[in-house]
C-alpha cells in the first residue's frame, strides 16, 4: 500500500489522522493512502511568505523563466516515471502526452516567454506613459510587482499534472510561491511530479509545497496578498469562494469549474465535407480522450434539423471503434473513469440527461470492456435530444465523462441560443467554412464563452482541438464555467500581481522602472554610445546629432529613387488642399533614412544588427528648408544571448526649433 506524502516546510509527511484510500481505477483495488489532518497549516504559509516569498522576488522575470526551463527540461528528461504511474489513474498512453506533455510544454512556453516578452527586472510596466500637465514634468505610469503572499493551488482530479503546472507556471514567474493541493484520487501522480521537481534544484526553499489530502483551516489563515485558484465542481467552487475569511480579506479567487461545452456544425457543412469529417472527429476524440473526464469536452452537440441523422451514424460508427478497457492493453483507446464512485456520478447524471433524451449508442448495462470486472468502465454514451427548446436538463446536467448529446437547429440564431443556453462555458467550437457564419455566431455567442474555436479544412492541419486549452490564450469562461481566467500568456502572470498607479516626476519613473521615460535626465558620453559595449551601456545614456537642412531636391530624389511620388511630395497645389499641410512635405521614410545617417556610428564596433522599430509616430510635418536632428537615448536594456544583449533606445526627430517632428524606438543588438 503506498503511502502517499505531502510536502511541509521542506519535509516530506508520511499520512496521518484523516487519510483516506485511494482505488486503482482500473482494477478497483485500494493502491494508497493520502492525506493528514496533522499538518501545520500556519506552518506552511509562514515558510511560502517569509522563505519562498522573498527568494522568488529576489530573482528578476528572466532568472524566474530560466529556473522554469531547468523544471521543464528535467521533467522532460524523467517523464516517463509519471506515464507509467499515471495508468492506474484509468488513462491510456495517449491522455498521458495530454497531461504530462502538456503540464511541460506549459513550462516551456512560459519560460519562452518571460525571456522574450518580460523585463530582466523586477517591475513589469503596464502601458503608456500619461502625461497631466503641459510640461511633462509629472506624470503616471502603472506597474505591475508581485503580491507578498502565496498562491493555493486546488486541483481536479483529471489532470494530475497539467492541472498543477498550468497554474505554478505563471505563479512561479509573478516571483510568489505556491501550495499544490490537489485531488486525492491522483494525487499520487502529482506527488511524484512534485520529487522530480524538486530533484531538479532549482526551486528555492519554500517556492512549492504540497498537501495530499484536505488543507485544513488554510482558507481561513489567507490574507490580501494570497491567491486562491480553484478547478472542479461548481458546487465545490461556491463553498470555497463563500469562505468568509476569502470575503472579509478580498482573496483572489479564481475558479475553472463546470462547463456545457458546446460544438455547433455549420449550415454550409454538407455530410461529404471536410468540415462535416471534422466535426465528428473532434466530438469522438472529446468523448473519449480521458474517458471524457475533461473540462472542455464536448457535452452538446448541435447540427442542423436536417444533419441531426447524419450525425448521429458517423459519430455512432466512429464510437463503435473505440475499444474500451486496460488503458495498458493493446488496442485499448479509451481507458477507465478515475474511480468508480466518479462512474457511479456518470450514471446517474445519464440518467438525467436521458429523462429529456433519447440514448442512441452505448448502453453501459450490455457492454463488455476488455478489462477488468472491478476497473470503473462505462462505454461512450450519445444521446438525442429531440426538443432542445424545452428540455432543461440537457443544458444544466454535466456528467464527467464519455456523454453528449446530439440537438437540432433552425437557423444560426437558435443554434447560437442553444450554445448560450449552457449559462457560459469553457470553449464552444464551430465548425463552417463560411466566414459570413463563424461571425454571425462570434456575434451571438461570445460573450457567453472563454474560447471560441473555429475550425475548417484551411485551418485543421495546425488545428489544436476543440478541449486543448493553450498556454497562449486564455482558460476560463463566464457564468457557470466559473467566471475566472488561467493561462493567457503574461495575462496569466498578472493574476498573481498587484497593478499600482505611480505618479512621479520622470526621472522619479525611469529610476523605478528601469525604462527611460522621456523628460527623465540624459546623460551624454564623452564617446558614441555604439561604441560602448552592452554593460557600458546606462538607461538615459544619449546623443544629440548635428543638424541636417531637407531640401527639395532631397525630396525629388527620394521620390524617384523609392517610387513614392505620393502627391503631398511632389504636387505643390495638392499638398496645399490638404488639411494637414501648408505645402510639400519630406516623406515620413525619407526622415527615418536621413536620422539613421545622422546617429549611426560607421565603423565596426559593437552594435551588430539593428532588429527592428515600434511605435512609430511622425507628430508633425517637415518642409524644405528645415532641418532634422535626433536626440538617441538608451530606453531599456534585455539580455538576450551570452554573447549579446538587446538595446532599445528611443529616437526623437526634432525640427530646427527643437520640436518632435517624429518618435519610434530603435531595436538594436549590442555585443556583451
Amino acid at each position: 500500500m503506498q503511502q502517499v506524502e505531502s510536502y511541509v516546510c521542506g519535509d516530506w509527511a508520511r499520512p496521518g489522522s484523516g487519510a483516506r484510500l485511494i482505488y486503482n481505477a482500473v482494477t478497483g483495488a485500494a493502491m494508497a493512502h493520502a492525506g493528514n489532518d496533522g499538518l501545520d497549516w500556519g506552518g506552511m504559509l509562514d515558510w511560502a511568505r517569509d522563505t519562498g516569498g522573498p527568494a522568488l522576488r529576489a530573482m528578476t522575470f528572466h532568472q524566474r523563466a530560466a529556473m522554469l526551463k531547468a523544471l521543464a527540461l528535467h521533467l522532460n528528461a524523467n517523464k516517463q516515471a509519471l506515464y507509467d504511474i499515471s495508468f492506474a489513474t484509468g488513462a491510456t498512453q495517449s491522455d498521458h502526452l495530454i497531461d504530462v506533455d502538456g503540464g511541460i510544454g506549459t513550462l516551456f512556453v512560459y519560460a519562452s516567454k518571460g525571456r522574450r516578452e518580460m523585463p530582466d527586472a523586477h517591475i513589469l510596466v503596464d502601458g503608456d506613459i500619461e502625461q497631466f500637465g503641459k510640461s511633462g514634468a509629472f506624470l503616471g505610469q502603472h506597474v505591475h510587482t508581485s503580491k507578498q503572499g502565496v498562491a493555493v493551488h486546488v486541483n481536479a482530479f483529471n489532470f494530475p499534472v497539467w492541472g498543477m503546472l498550468e497554474k505554478l507556471a505563471p505563479a512561479l514567474l509573478a516571483g510568489v510561491p505556491s501550495i499544490v493541493k490537489p485531488a486525492t484520487a491522483t494525487c499520487y501522480v502529482t506527488e511524484a511530479c512534485v520529487r522530480l521537481m524538486l530533484g531538479a534544484g532549482v526551486l528555492p526553499p519554500g517556492a512549492l509545497q504540497l498537501v495530499t489530502g484536505g488543507i485544513g483551516d488554510m482558507l481561513d489563515r489567507l490574507g490580501a496578498q494570497d491567491a486562491v485558484t480553484f478547478t472542479g465542481s461548481a458546487d465545490t467552487a461556491l463553498r470555497l469562494r463563500s469562505n468568509p475569511n476569502l470575503l472579509a480579506n478580498s482573496v483572489h479567487f479564481t475558479a475553472e469549474q463546470d462547463s456545457l461545452n458546446a460544438s455547433i456544425l455549420g449550415p454550409d457543412a454538407e455530410p461529404d465535407s471536410p468540415e462535416f469529417d471534422l466535426f465528428i472527429k473532434e466530438i469522438a476524440r472529446e468523448m473519449t480522450v480521458k474517458a471524457g473526464q475533461k473540462c472542455t469536452a464536448v457535452r452538446r452537440i448541435i447540427a442542423p434539423q436536417t444533419r441531426v441523422e447524419a450525425v448521429i451514424e458517423a459519430l455512432s460508427a466512429r464510437l463503435a471503434r473505440t475499444v474500451v478497457g486496460d488503458p495498458q492493453a493493446e488496442g485499448v483507446r479509451m481507458g477507465a473513469l478515475v474511480s468508480n464512485d466518479q462512474k457511479a456520478d456518470v450514471l446517474a447524471k445519464a440518467a438525467i440527461i436521458g429523462a429529456e433524451a433519447e440514448r442512441v449508442w452505448g448502453d453501459p448495462d450490455t457492454f463488455t470492456p476488455q478489462g477488468p470486472e472491478g476497473g470503473a468502465f462505462v462505454p461512450p454514451m450519445l444521446f438525442h435530444c429531440a426538443d432542445p427548446d424545452r428540455a432543461e436538463r440537457v443544458h444544466d446536467t454535466e456528467a464527467f465523462g464519455p456523454v453528449s448529446t446530439v440537438m437540432g437547429y433552425r437557423d444560426l440564431a437558435h443554434a447560437a441560443d442553444l450554445a448560450n443556453r449552457g449559462g457560459g462555458s469553457l470553449v464552444a467550437s464551430v465548425m463552417t467554412h463560411d466566414p459570413k457564419v463563424a461571425r454571425e455566431l462570434v456575434l451571438a455567442s461570445a460573450a457567453h464563452h472563454g474560447r471560441l474555436y473555429i475550425n475548417d479544412r484551411t485551418g485543421a492541419p495546425e488545428s489544436t482541438g476543440h478541449g486543448s486549452p493553450m498556454p497562449h490564450m486564455t482558460h476560463g469562461g463566464p457564468g457557470r464555467a466559473g467566471g475566472g481566467e488561467e493561462l493567457g500568456g503574461i495575462r496569466g502572470v498578472k493574476h498573481y500581481m498587484q497593478r499600482t498607479a505611480l505618479q512621479g516626476s520622470p526621472d522619479m519613473l525611469t529610476a523605478i522602472t528601469g525604462a527611460y521615460v522621456p523628460g527623465a535626465t540624459v546623460a551624454e558620453p564623452d564617446t558614441h554610445p555604439f561604441t560602448r559595449r552592452y554593460g557600458d551601456l546606462a538607461i538615459g545614456m544619449s546623443i544629440l546629432t548635428r543638424a541636417r537642412e531637407i531640401t527639395l531636391e532631397d525630396i525629388e530624389h527620394f521620390a524617384t529613387f523609392t517610387g513614392d511620388s505620393f502627391y503631398a511630395h511632389m504636387d505643390p497645389d495638392a499638398a496645399a488642399r490638404n488639411p494637414f499641410f501648408e505645402g510639400r512635405v519630406a516623406h515620413g521614410y525619407l526622415l527615418l533614412s536621413f536620422a539613421a545617417g545622422l546617429f549611426v556610428e560607421p565603423a565596426e564596433g559593437p552594435v551588430l544588427a539593428n532588429t527592428g522599430l515600434e511605435n512609430l509616430r511622425f507628430t508633425q510635418p517637415v518642409y524644405p528648408g528645415d532641418s532634422l536632428r535626433v536626440r538617441l537615448t538608451v530606453k531599456q536594456k534585455t539580455p538576450r544571448a551570452k554573447d549579446h544583449g538587446e538595446v532599445r533606445w528611443r529616437a526623437e526627430m526634432l525640427n530646427q526649433r527643437d520640436e518632435t517632428v517624429g518618435v519610434y524606438d530603435l531595436l538594436t543588438m549590442v555585443a556583451r
